[in-house]
């Protein structure tokens, strides 16, 4: 499991300026302009400098005046509403496009999108109420991988299991009940995780 570490709305604000000021001009931001634009002091647009780095936006040289470069290969994966992880409910379909640093390894070979999740059923594997879920579309699964199940009471985030002829999806809570759903769909494979900061 990846963990990703969202941006703030501060954060991103200050991401999109530098991409757009560098797509502009063909050179990045000084410090001091991205201060400037932020309506901030120097040591506040650094704090937002240091803080993408650290999460994998950026890269700073620190001998360069205008040392700030975005790292490429950023992906914007749709992020297609609920899902929960408790009862089973339709996502709500709502997209909008969600930022996926490059350190985060994304097949490009495959389709993924993005979940929030509901609910408390995966707690005991660190997804939590409000997390967002990084998903591998895929329309089969192995036993033992998480996935997106659709069974005749809506969609849910669970564990697949197949034993013999039979087939359950797995909480990680024990306050839940294994679900045995009559009819199943696989909609893909939980591959990564934003945390609800």
């Amino acid at each position: 499991m990846q963990d990703i570490k969202p941006l703030t709305g501060k954060q991103k604000k200050t991401l999109d300026f530098i991409n757009s000021f560098l797509r502009k001009k063909g050179f990045s931001p000084s410090l001091h302009e991205i201060a400037e634009y932020l309506g901030k002091n120097l040591s506040t647009a650094q704090y937002y400098v240091n803080e993408l780095e650290e999460k994998g936006y950026l890269t700073k040289n620190a001998n360069k005046a205008r040392g700030i470069s975005p790292i490429n290969n950023q992906h914007n994966i749709p992020l297609l509403g609920y899902i929960a992880a408790g009862k089973p409910i339709e996502p709500i379909e709502n997209p909008e496009e969600i930022l996926i640093p490059a350190n985060i390894e994304i097949d490009s070979r495959y389709p993924h999108y993005a979940l929030k999740i509901k609910g408390d059923s995966m707690i005991d594997m660190g997804i939590l109420d409000k997390d967002i879920v990084l998903i591998k579309h895929q329309m089969t699964a192995n036993n033992g991988e998480v996935v997106v199940a659709i069974t005749e009471n809506g969609a849910t985030l669970k564990v697949f299991r197949k034993s013999g002829g039979k087939i359950t999806l797995e909480p990680r809570n024990k306050d839940y009940p294994v679900i045995e759903p009559h009819e199943l769909e696989i909609r893909g494979k939980f591959v990564g995780l934003i945390r609800n900061s």
